[in-house]
């Protein structure tokens, strides 16, 4: 039987909409406000929408440590994580007849599969290595560094285990060994409890997502430092400086500036509150769940955002898992949830050295600024009786 009560806890996967950021949304539309007009427009509706349009690239900007002129406004992380790969791809491979891209082996698949796509085209690829806790050695990719690399893509924040990248010093590996380069940092997760200003300086493209900060589904931003040649991946109209063309979602960018403020704002005090009760969750799950594996080592050097917990239950298969606590009330899920196919294996906990049957029991526990001591309570009380019955085939 499933219940009504829900104890929400898939906040890496998409975050509710905030009330806050629905009516900066709705006054948008406010018939009492004036029409809403194309943003290219001259007459007094496009004015208007011109107008909210550039306050909000203004807020993304501000709260990237970036000039407005370098914010495009995308369909949200994956569209951005495409153009920041494959757009310099592509102005390469015009220019000089070829590409050489790397990438760590941890990132989301909207980074691993435009590589990919790169790759069939003939362009050149390669996945860097990561140590248990699925960091990126600076060493290592010093190593792998020369003056024929293109881009280099390390995310801020990984999405299934939350691990922070030492992305200042993977930054300045690549400025001394390949100045050339561009990094780009997919922040799509960090972005919610990390200063991106201080985190991304250096870097010279970042991508956001408002969906996950409490923004709306379907908008998104890349950051684009002057220095960087791209190709568009779409094509019409010339809109944001000919690099993404497509009539903006005015409303949409306005909820993405209101959810970064709401965030730029309450970081300092919902992130230690936010890890406090992942720490509670984590440390009653350990006790409660016989053999549970906690993914990332204690020891990891690196830190992890403070909403992520990632376990592995042995024992149990990840899918089973989930409808069974779903059926329960508990929303978690087992990793990406933008990976094709519920039972595709977590590419992110092979590259850590993950054995494959204890990965197939990994679950993602992602707390937001919503999540209460209620929701660990019962959290806490759930998780290990389902995963009992299962053990027991019941």
């Amino acid at each position: 039987m499933v219940v009504n009560t829900l104890t929400y806890l898939d906040h890496a996967a998409t975050t509710p909409l905030r009330p806050e950021v629905a009516a900066a949304m709705a006054a948008v539309h406010d018939a009492g406000a004036g029409a809403l007009g194309n943003p290219t427009g001259s007459h007094p509706a496009a004015q208007r929408a011109r107008r909210l349009l550039e306050e909000a690239r203004d807020e993304v900007a501000a709260f990237l440590g970036r000039d407005p002129g370098e914010v495009v406004f995308t369909s949200g992380g994956t569209e951005s994580a495409n153009l920041a790969v494959s757009g310099p791809a592509e102005a390469a491979r015009h220019d000089r007849g070829e590409a050489v891209l790397l990438y760590s082996a941890v990132e989301h698949p909207a980074v691993r599969e435009a590589a990919r796509a790169a790759a069939k085209v003939g362009l050149h690829t390669f996945e860097l290595p990561v140590d248990a806790a699925g960091i990126v050695d600076p060493d290592v990719l010093a190593r792998t560094l020369s003056a024929r690399v293109t881009s280099v893509s390390v995310m801020t924040a990984n999405n299934e285990t939350g691990v922070l990248q030492p992305l200042p010093d993977l930054i300045e590996t690549v400025r001394r060994r390949a100045p050339h380069a561009y990094v780009f940092t997919d922040a799509v997760q960090a972005a919610p409890f990390v200063d991106l200003v201080e985190a991304t300086a250096g870097a010279d493209l970042v991508s956001l997502s408002a969906h996950k900060l409490g923004g709306p589904v379907g908008v998104g931003a890349l950051a684009i430092a002057p220095r960087v040649v791209l190709e568009p991946r779409q094509y019409g109209g010339g809109q944001e400086r000919e690099r993404r063309s497509g009539t903006q979602d005015v409303a949409g960018a306005v909820g993405l500036a209101a959810a970064l403020r709401l965030v730029a704002a309450e970081r300092a005090t919902a992130g230690p509150r936010v890890a406090a009760r992942r720490d509670r969750l984590r440390d009653g799950l350990l006790r409660a769940v016989e053999g549970a594996h906690r993914t990332v080592p204690a020891s990891a050097a690196a830190g992890v955002l403070p909403g992520h917990l990632h376990l592995c239950v042995p024992g149990v298969e990840r899918e089973e898992l989930l409808v069974a606590l779903g059926e329960q009330g508990v929303c978690v899920s087992g990793g990406s949830s933008c990976a094709s196919g519920a039972l595709q294996p977590s590419h992110v906990l092979a590259a850590m050295g993950i054995a494959p049957e204890l990965a197939a029991g990994a679950v993602r526990f992602s707390l937001g600024y919503g999540t209460t001591d209620d929701d660990i309570d019962r959290a806490l009380a759930v998780v290990p009786a389902v995963v009992a019955a299962l053990r027991r085939g019941g």
